[in-house]
């Protein structure tokens, strides 16, 4: 799957789970601009944040990583 793909699923996800990206950059002890950019496709997560992604937001990897709808 693309990281843009992706990206939007994390922004899916994020916004389904009622999260600003400033609060969820909070969250991972980033600048907000940085998480933008895994939702903009521009950097890849490592398992770490894709983990942490997945129980913050309540969502599986495999739908983030679109092995599922």
């Amino acid at each position: 799957m693309l990281k843009k793909e992706i990206g939007q699923r994390l922004k899916e996800s994020r916004i389904a789970a009622g999260y600003t990206q400033k609060q969820v950059a909070e969250k991972m002890n980033v600048k907000q601009s940085y998480y933008a950019r895994y939702e903009a496709g521009e950097h890849q997560l490592d398992y770490e944040k894709l983990v942490f992604l997945c129980k913050l937001f309540h969502a599986s990897a495999d739908f983030i990583l679109g092995l599922e709808e």
